[in-house]
C-alpha cells in the first residue's frame, strides 16, 4: 500500500508511506525555503520526481482556513477526533482511496505510530501545540477511549510572552509568532521562577486565564509589568521561568489526578520541542516511559495522518522510519575552483582543523525530518570556548542569548554530563559536569541539549567525533542548523557556496568531498 499524505498550513509537508515503511517527508521549508511555509509547488514535483507510482490511498490531513475564512474547515478540519472523511477518488486518473481526519487526530496517532512497538493495554499521549493541550487514553486497539482537556493554547500562550515583552510585536491583531517559543525556552534559563514578585506572578496569571492568544490580547497588558518590558530584561527572564514551570506542573497535576499510573507516555506537538519539559517528563514517576518523535511539531503532522489512514485501513498504526527521510543533497553546481580547493575527506586532518577553531558546513546523505539538524545538515565547530558559541551566532545571525548545542558520542556522555542516557533527537536537557569544559554548548544555567551518537545512528558522524577524540580528548563538537535565518535547512551547492561565502565559512564538507577557501577568497 503507498500512501501520500498532505499537511495544509504552516509547516507545510508531504509525507510517503509504502508498506509501512516512510520513504520520504518533506517539509516544505528545506531547501532554503521560508520557514514554516505552506506546501509549495517544488514540494509536489519532489515527490513526483522521487517517488516511481502512483498512491493508493491520498490522506489529507485537516485544518482550518484563516482570516475572514477561518469558519471553513480543509479535510476534515482542525478539532474532533471521531470525524473521518473517506471516499473513492481519482488522482491523476488512477482510482485512489481518499481520506481526511483532523489536525489533532495527526498529532496523536504521529506519537503513536512513531513508537517502539509494545504490548500495552494502555497507552498515554499528551498532544500539546499551539492550540491544543490535552491528555488522550488509548487501548491497545489505539482507539481514544478518554480526552482529558487540560490547557487551551499552551504553546500560543508560552509564545505569546515574549511578544508581550517585545517592542516591536502589534498591540492588536497580531498571531503568536511561531518561532518565538524556541528564543523563550533560551531566556528562561536566565531567569529564577522563584524570583518572581507580585507583579510577575499577577501578569502571568492573567496569561494563563485569557480566553484566548489568538490573536493575541497584547493591548490588555498595557497595564502588564512585561508589556513591552525588553525581551532581554530580567522580568521577562523570570516570567519566562514561571511560565514553563506552570504549564508544566498544571499538566504533570492532571496526569496525577486523571491518568493510570505506569502507562507509556507518548508527546506530541510543538511543546514536545521544549527540551526543559521532556526532561520533566523523563523525571516524572507517573509513566513507565516517555517518547518524543523529532517531527513532534506540525512538521510530523502529515506523517500522523498518514499512519491514520494505515491504522483505519488496516487496524495498525505502527512503521518504519529513519530520521534521515528528507532528500539528497542537489549538486547544481561546483564551487568556483578559484576561490575553493577540494580534495578528498581526512578525518584527522579535518578533526585538527576543528580543534584550531574552524567552522565547518557539513553536508551528509539526506536531510533530517523535523527542525533538529541532526549531523547532516549542520555547522559543527569545537565545544570549549564562549567565543565559539558568539562566532557560531553571528554565523546564523541570530540573538546572542541562544544556546549552542552539543553533538557527542554515546560512550563518551558519562564523562560530559551529570546523565548517561540515548538521546539521537537532541530532545532533553541534560546538565554539563563543571570538569568537561566545554564553554561553548553549556546553557547559562549549566544545561544542554544533547545529540547522542553511535555507530547505529549517525555512522559517519560518528567517525567524525571519533577523529576529533584522538585530536581533544572527547568526542564532543558544536552542532547548530545549517541555515540561513528564517529558512529551512541548505541543501544545494549553490546556496551552500552562498552561504560560506558571505558569512565568512571557510569548510565545506559535502559527502566525502572537502572544499577549503582559499586564501584570497
Amino acid at each position: 500500500m503507498l500512501v501520500f499524505a498532505l499537511k495544509p498550513g504552516h509547516d507545510g509537508t508531504i509525507a510517503v508511506l509504502r508498506d509501512r515503511r516512510l520513504l520520504y517527508s518533506l517539509e516544505s521549508e528545506k531547501d532554503s525555503f521560508g520557514r514554516y511555509t505552506t506546501v509549495n509547488v517544488n514540494t509536489v514535483l519532489e515527490i513526483a520526481e522521487h517517488v516511481d507510482a502512483l498512491p493508493d490511498v491520498v490522506a489529507l490531513g485537516g485544518w482550518r482556513e484563516q482570516g475572514t475564512m477561518r469558519h471553513r474547515s480543509i479535510g476534515a478540519g482542525y478539532d474532533g477526533l471521531d470525524t473521518f472523511l473517506e471516499r473513492p477518488a481519482r488522482f491523476f486518473g488512477k482510482e485512489v482511496r481518499f481520506f481526511s481526519s483532523s489536525h489533532e487526530r495527526s498529532h496523536v496517532m504521529m506519537a503513536l505510530g512513531m513508537a517502539p512497538r509494545g504490548e500495552h493495554p494502555l497507552q498515554t499521549v499528551l498532544v500539546w501545540e499551539g492550540d491544543t493541550g490535552a491528555f488522550y487514553l488509548v487501548d491497545d486497539a489505539f482507539r481514544i477511549v478518554r480526552t482529558i482537556p487540560v490547557l487551551s493554547e499552551p504553546g500560543g500562550r508560552f509564545s505569546f510572552l515574549f511578544g508581550l515583552a517585545d517592542p516591536t510585536f502589534p498591540d492588536e491583531g497580531a498571531l503568536p509568532r511561531l518561532n518565538d517559543a524556541g528564543k523563550l525556552m533560551a531566556l528562561a534559563a536566565f531567569g529564577d521562577a522563584d524570583d518572581a514578585d507580585a507583579d510577575v506572578v499577577a501578569a502571568v496569571d492573567r496569561l494563563l486565564s485569557a480566553d484566548t492568544v489568538y490573536p493575541a490580547p497584547k493591548k490588555d497588558f498595557r497595564d502588564s509589568v512585561l508589556y513591552n518590558a525588553g525581551v532581554e530584561s530580567q522580568v521577562t527572564k523570570t516570567a519566562a521561568a514561571l511560565l514553563s514551570r506552570r504549564i508544566f506542573d498544571l499538566f504533570a497535576a492532571t496526569a496525577r489526578e486523571h491518568l493510570p499510573q505506569g502507562t507509556p507516555l507518548r508527546i506530541s506537538g510543538g511543546c514536545g520541542l521544549n527540551c526543559d519539559w521532556n526532561a520533566a517528563w523523563a523525571e516524572f514517576d507517573h509513566f513507565s516511559s516517555v517518547f518524543v518523535p523529532p517531527c513532534t511539531n506540525d512538521s510530523g503532522s502529515a506523517i500522523g495522518t498518514a499512519v491514520d489512514a494505515l491504522h483505519r485501513l488496516t487496524g495498525d498504526p505502527h512503521i518504519d522510519w529513519d530520521v534521515y527521510s528528507g532528500l539528497e543533497f542537489v549538486h547544481d553546481t561546483e564551487p568556483d575552483p578559484a576561490r575553493w580547493q577540494s580534495a578528498p575527506v581526512d578525518d584527522t586532518a579535518l578533526a585538527g582543523a576543528l580543534a584550531q577553531g574552524r567552522v565547518v558546513a557539513w553536508v551528509q546523505g539526506r536531510w533530517e525530518i523535523g527542525p533538529r539538524a541532526l549531523g547532516n545538515r549542520s555547522l559543527l565547530a569545537e565545544p570549549f570556548r564562549e567565543e565559539t558559541r558568539d562566532l557560531l551566532n553571528t554565523i546564523k545571525q541570530r540573538e546572542g542569548y541562544r544556546p549552542i548545542a552539543p553533538v557527542c558520542r554515546l560512550e563518551d556522555t558519562a564523562r560530559v554530563f551529570d546523565k548517561d542516557f540515548e538521546d539521537p533527537y537532541m530532545l532533553y536537557f541534560r546538565r554539563v559536569l563543571p570538569s568537561a569544559g566545554i564553554a561553548a554548548v553549556t546553557h547559562v544555567d549549566g544545561s544542554a541539549r544533547v545529540q547522542t551518537v553511535s555507530p547505529s545512528t549517525n555512522a559517519r558522524l560518528h567517525t567524525l567525533l571519533s577523529a576529533f577524540a584522538a585530536e581533544r580528548g572527547v568526542g564532543v563538537l558544536c552542532n547548530t542548523s545549517l541555515n540561513f535565518n528564517g529558512h529551512g535547512f541548505i541543501n544545494r551547492m549553490s546556496d551552500l557556496v552562498r552561504y560560506c561565502e558571505s558569512r565568512g565559512v571557510r569548510d565545506m564538507v559535502v559527502g566525502e568531498r572537502w572544499y577549503r577557501a582559499r586564501a584570497h577568497g
